[in-house]
């Protein structure tokens, strides 16, 4: 499933929302010492062969590095195996996205993986930039080198804050 510019994105509050849930029950620390349970030996099991969950559903990510210099505002990341034709990278209104498809990872004569770590697929990276950055062509530059894909935005410059006297 491709992800498109329309999806909505999590923004920080609504990740922090998907991890906290408000319904739960915090016992109080003398409660909490009178719920005390034995540590019992659980059991691992490998799960059925359907109840794997289908990766093509979930896009993956890519990993990010972000900094600035005093006037560039730099996005980094490994992408070995892609080629740019693979590769979509867009902005809007501060919001960097990088998509892309990884092939590669599967062969015909497979009858049976043993160790499948690497990811061979769809993968997407939505990213609100920590500053504002120019975003007209002659702004921004994207490379892909050496497997790693490297853009460039020119920070917007802005005004000095000034000092508002109170009357």
């Amino acid at each position: 499933m491709a992800r498109t510019n329309s999806d909505d994105l999590l923004m920080e509050d609504d990740l922090a929302a998907a991890f906290l849930n408000d319904d739960m029950d915090v016992a109080a620390p003398a409660e909490a010492e009178e719920q005390v349970v034995e540590d019992e030996p659980q059991e691992v099991s490998e799960p059925a062969e359907d109840e794997w969950v289908d990766t093509d559903e979930f896009p993956g990510q890519l990993a990010v590095d972000v900094y600035e210099t005093a006037d560039k505002l730099v996005v980094k990341a490994r992408t070995a195996g892609i080629s740019k034709s693979d590769l979509d990278v867009s902005i809007s209104d501060n919001i960097l996205t990088i998509s892309g498809v990884l092939s590669g990872g599967e062969d015909e004569q497979t009858t049976r993986w043993h160790i499948q770590e690497c990811y061979w697929g769809e993968f997407s990276r939505t990213i609100a930039l920590p500053v504002q950055v120019r975003e007209d062509e002659n702004s921004v530059k994207a490379e892909l080198k050496d497997g790693v894909l490297t853009i460039m935005f020119e920070k917007e410059k802005t005004e000095a804050p000034k000092k508002i006297e109170i009357q």
